[in-house]
C-alpha cells in the first residue's frame, strides 16, 4: 500500500474539514478504495497510486475553492468530489453530483453558473436545438436559475434584444390581503426568485439599466395577454399555477425568433381546488410536436442544501 503525505499548512481546517469533521466524512465516502488519515496539518492518503492520482486532482479543486471563496460548504464539497445522496437509489441517480458542465455564464464576483447535473445539462442542449423547453421538477433542482442563466447567456452573446421573465401572481397557500404601494410594489413579492437569480448573474448597475430600459422585464403573467414577444428569450416560471387558458395565451405570443421556457413543478399547485394546471394539460398536449422539447427533472436533480433531496424522499407523493 502506498502513502501519500499532503501538508495542510496554509488552508483553514476548521473550513476544510468542517464542524465536527463533517466534510472530512464526505471526501472519505467519495473515495471509499482509500484510507485517509488526518492528524494536525498533514493529511496521509494510503492505497493505489491511480486512486491516489484522482485524489490529489480532487483535493486541489477544493482547497482552491477555499482559496477563492474563503469558504466550504457540505453541497459545495459534495459537487466537487462527486458524492451521491446515500439516500437515493442508483437508478433514480442520472449523473452524480459531481457532474461539472461547462460554463453557462459568468456572474459578478467570478461567480460561475454551470448546469450541475444531466439534466441541467440536458437543458441547456435543448435550447439551441428548440425554441419551445419545458423544464418540470420539484423544488431546488436548478430550473428557473438554469433557465435564467440561458437567458442572460443569449443576452449577452447579441442572440436576442430583451428578457421577459414572467410567473402567475397566485399565493402559495397562504392569503397575503391587501397589499399596500403601487402596481410594482404589489407584484414584486411574486416575483423575488426571478431577482434573486439575475442577482447572481448581472452587476447591479448594469441590471439597474436593464430593468429601466425594460431590456429585461419582470411581469405578471396577466400582463402578457395581447402582446406579440418576438427578438427575446421568455421563461415563465411557477407555470403549474397557471390555468390552462393562460397557459395558451403565453404559448401563443411567441414571436418568430423568440426562445421559451416554461419552469414548473407539478406537486405544487396552488390555484383553486377543481381549478386544472395549465402545466399538466400541456405537457399531455405538446410532448410529440417537432420544436418543443419537455425535461423531467427528480430529485437527483436538487443543488440546494443536501437535505433538500430527503425532505423530497420523505414526503413522497404528498
Amino acid at each position: 500500500m502506498n502513502e501519500v503525505l499532503i501538508q495542510l499548512d496554509d488552508v483553514n481546517l476548521m473550513t476544510l474539514w468542517g464542524a465536527q469533521n463533517e466534510h472530512f466524512e464526505l471526501v472519505k465516502k467519495g473515495f471509499p478504495k482509500l484510507r485517509l488519515v488526518a492528524r494536525g496539518n498533514e493529511l496521509k492518503v494510503l492505497g493505489e497510486e491511480s486512486e491516489q492520482a484522482r485524489f490529489k486532482e480532487v483535493f486541489q479543486r477544493i482547497l482552491s475553492h477555499i482559496e477563492q471563496f474563503q469558504s466550504l460548504n457540505a453541497n459545495a464539497l459534495e459537487d466537487l468530489v462527486g458524492v451521491p445522496n446515500g439516500k437515493l437509489e442508483k437508478k433514480d441517480v442520472a449523473e452524480p453530483t459531481g457532474f461539472r458542465g461547462e460554463p453557462i455564464v459568468y456572474g459578478p464576483n467570478g461567480l460561475i453558473v454551470r448546469a450541475r447535473t444531466a439534466n441541467q445539462r440536458r437543458m441547456v442542449d435543448s435550447i439551441v436545438k428548440n425554441d419551445i423547453l419545458f423544464a418540470i421538477g420539484p423544488a431546488g433542482t436548478g430550473k428557473t436559475y438554469t433557465a435564467v442563466a440561458l437567458a442572460v447567456r443569449a443576452l449577452r452573446n447579441k442572440e436576442i434584444k430583451r428578457i421577459i421573465l414572467t410567473r402567475p401572481a397566485v399565493e402559495a397557500g397562504e392569503n397575503l390581503g391587501f397589499l399596500p404601494g403601487d402596481l410594482k410594489e404589489k407584484v414584486d413579492p411574486y416575483l423575488r426568485p426571478l431577482y434573486d437569480a439575475l442577482d447572481d448573474m448581472i452587476p447591479a448597475d448594469k441590471l439597474k439599466d436593464y430593468l429601466e430600459r425594460r431590456v429585461i422585464e419582470v411581469a405578471p403573467l396577466a400582463f402578457m395577454r395581447g402582446r406579440t414577444l418576438d427578438n427575446c428569450f421568455v421563461i415563465l416560471d411557477e407555470a403549474q399555477n397557471a390555468t390552462d387558458m393562460q397557459l395558451k395565451m403565453f404559448l401563443t405570443r411567441m414571436g418568430p425568433t423568440a426562445k421559451f421556457i416554461v419552469t414548473g413543478d407539478l406537486t405544487q399547485i396552488d390555484l383553486p381546488k377543481k381549478t386544472q394546471s395549465g402545466l399538466a394539460t400541456a405537457v399531455k398536449l405538446l410532448d410529440s410536436i417537432e420544436g418543443i422539447e419537455i425535461i423531467h427533472l427528480s430529485g437527483a436533480d436538487v443543488v440546494r442544501h443536501k437535505l433538500v433531496r430527503r425532505i423530497l424522499e420523505a414526503y413522497g407523493d404528498i
